[in-house]
């Protein structure tokens, strides 16, 4: 079981009215500019990042 959490806002228009998108695993739908979009977690960093 993994439990992912949901995207807060559109990465394209900014705007909160996310649903699942029901023909592909792990795809978001955007309502207010119909883009669909999922959200892949790449990896990590092998040094600290300095700020």
């Amino acid at each position: 079981m993994s439990e992912r959490s949901a995207p807060l806002y559109c990465p394209y228009c900014g705007e909160e009215d996310l649903r699942p998108h029901e023909q592909a695993h792990g795809a978001w739908e955007c309502h207010a500019c119909a883009r669909v979009f999922t959200v892949r977690f790449t990896g990590l960093l092998s040094r600290a990042v300095k700020r």
